[in-house]
């Protein structure tokens, strides 16, 4: 059995990492996460989440949160969506409705899942599950900072929803201290493959 690592010490340091695109552009929207690589985390749920239906879009396209988070899926359009997603980490369907469902949709695994709407083709969201609670989206500007890291051995691995369908996401070794550690790491794919954002 792996030990449990408690998080929050008076010498944990942040972790900045700047993400790039294959041209070496600043890649929004990817998912940094800080893996430990022999201990296990305490993990709590993320605050209440959801992913609203909006000018038949999903809001947001990418979503970060922690296993056992549950996620609302509200519809703010005057047609219905049905939202559905068949990824290993959460299969489920929230058939035509409008409004919001009576019960959020609880993320127990560790993943990725892609969403879509049976409905509206062109609509596409992702949500990703971590086991760690050091995590974090990057900005407009391809950054993403990480506090309050523990001092330890870790995997550092970064995921984009523009890296092949069967890609976990890039993963490099990390050494964290009490000093502030800046990494950079550029992902495979080409730019802002998203396309505009709504």
């Amino acid at each position: 059995m792996l030990p449990l690592l408690l998080c929050g010490s008076a010498q944990a340091g942040s972790v900045a990492v700047n993400v790039t695109d294959a041209a070496g552009k600043p890649l929004p929207l990817a998912v940094v996460s800080i893996e430990p690589v022999t201990a296990k985390l305490a993990v709590q749920p993320s605050a209440p989440t959801q992913v609203a239906q909006s000018k038949r879009q999903f809001v947001p396209r990418v979503s970060v949160v922690t296993v056992g988070t549950s996620v609302a899926f509200p519809n703010q359009d005057t047609v219905r969506h049905h939202v559905y997603s068949f990824s290993p980490t959460k299969n489920f369907e929230l058939k035509l409705y409008s409004g919001v469902p009576a019960q959020p949709v609880l993320f127990d695994k560790p993943g990725i899942a892609v969403l879509g709407c049976n409905i509206h083709d062109q609509m596409a969201a992702w949500i990703v599950v971590v086991d760690t609670p050091f995590y974090a989206l990057t900005s407009a500007e391809g950054h993403a900072r990480v506090n309050a890291v523990t001092p330890g051995s870790y995997r550092v691995k970064v995921w984009h929803p523009g890296l092949p369908g069967n890609s976990d996401g890039v993963s490099q070794a990390l050494t964290v201290g009490a000093a502030d550690i800046e990494q950079a790491m550029r992902l495979d794919v080409g730019v802002n493959p998203l396309g505009p954002q709504p």
